[in-house]
């Protein structure tokens, strides 16, 4: 990313008191973004949006995507110049719990934020984040390309598959590259794999449940050590997203597109091979043992090609899985021992952001 090209921009982050939201807004602030966050509360406690003390030097609006007047004046008065909409439901058990909620929110709260963009002229870069879950999984062992059939077995998958359907038709309809010297506006779409990072504690998240269990002295439950997935640090997708976005900023519409932003393929572990190695990482004390409960039905194989923004967006992954399971350890250890989680935080973020240089 440039970093010369944020400072001063008019940013509008939804989801920014999420887990990812939360590392992305630290991030815009280090290059001197002016950040408005539109979210609900933070979904967990603790939760790294508390802990890193993330509203400081931002413009915090607790919100949801799903009331669309209210996120309607907020961009009407913000008038951003680039957005990124991250506010969704993110569990896959959860969606089995309350599909209408996460059908409101992943679906219709994308229609809200495409539409309240309408009302205003000031937005030239949008970038819609799925997930890897919205293509029609085959249990292939290779990665989907951004060609494969969206899909969804799940709601979860597939509120994913539907927001990219509708992120599509908005664009079409409304923000048609063909008449971009008429409306100034470019949209992608990006999907990322199993991001991880310090500072994750969403519910049957199997980083978070693997540090949450090691905090408290426990042994960590796992429900399937043979599912495999595209695992990657929380920066390496934040960087694809904002390289995406000053690219759909400055040269429009050869950037309109769906983006895959996955790891290498060394990276794409089963769940066993992460829990053994986080144990090692963590040291005395560390065990784990398989949940002998029934369970939600989860596909066992999924793993993106990145291919076209390696080649296109000149993105490629930093940090490999090794450092990135390294780095929750030390995180994990720092929050356990009470040090100050902003500075170790924003810390991680420079030095990431200094392997350009």
């Amino acid at each position: 990313m440039d970093r010369g090209f944020w400072r001063g921009k008019r940013v509008l982050l939804t989801g920014h008191t999420g887990f990812k939201g939360s590392w992305l807004s630290l991030w815009l602030q280090s290059v001197g973004v002016e950040l408005l966050g539109y979210a609900l509360n933070p979904p967990t406690t603790p939760s790294l949006f508390e802990v890193a003390r993330v509203s400081e030097g931002i413009t915090s609006v607790i919100g949801d995507v799903s009331d669309y007047e209210h996120l309607r004046q907020v961009v009407v008065e913000f008038q951003p110049e680039i957005v990124i909409h991250m506010a969704a439901q993110t569990v896959v058990s959860t969606s089995y719990l309350d599909p209408v909620a996460n059908y409101k929110t992943n679906v219709m709260g994308t229609v809200h934020v495409l539409e309240a963009i309408r009302q205003v002229n000031s937005v030239r870069s949008v970038v819609v984040i799925t997930s890897d879950k919205c293509y029609e999984n085959r249990e292939w062992v290779w990665g989907y390309r951004e060609t494969d059939s969206l899909g969804g077995y799940d709601p979860y998958s597939s509120s994913k598959a539907c927001a990219e359907i509708v992120t599509a038709a908005y664009r079409n309809s409304f923000f048609n590259p063909n008449d971009y010297s008429e409306h100034g506006v470019a949209i992608a779409t990006a999907r990322a794999g199993n991001v991880i990072a310090g500072g994750d504690w969403t519910a049957n998240g199997l980083i978070a449940d693997i540090v949450r269990s090691l905090l408290q002295n426990q042994a960590v439950q796992i429900r399937n050590p043979y599912a495999t997935r595209p695992w990657q640090h929380v920066l390496d997708a934040l960087n694809g997203y904002l390289m995406l976005a000053e690219n759909l900023y400055n040269k429009g519409t050869a950037f309109t597109e769906a983006w895959n932003f996955g790891p290498y393929e060394s990276s794409v572990k089963p769940v066993g091979w992460i829990v053994e190695h986080m144990m090692s990482l963590w040291g005395e004390g560390a065990a784990w043992e398989l949940d002998q409960a029934s369970h939600f039905h989860e596909q066992i194989a999924l793993s993106l090609d990145s291919s076209k923004a390696r080649l296109k967006l000149g993105w490629c992954p930093k940090l490999s899985l090794e450092a990135a399971l390294e780095q929750i350890v030390s995180w994990s250890k720092a929050y356990q021992a009470g040090e100050d989680m902003n500075q170790l935080t924003k810390a991680t973020i420079r030095q990431f952001m200094e392997m350009d240089s």
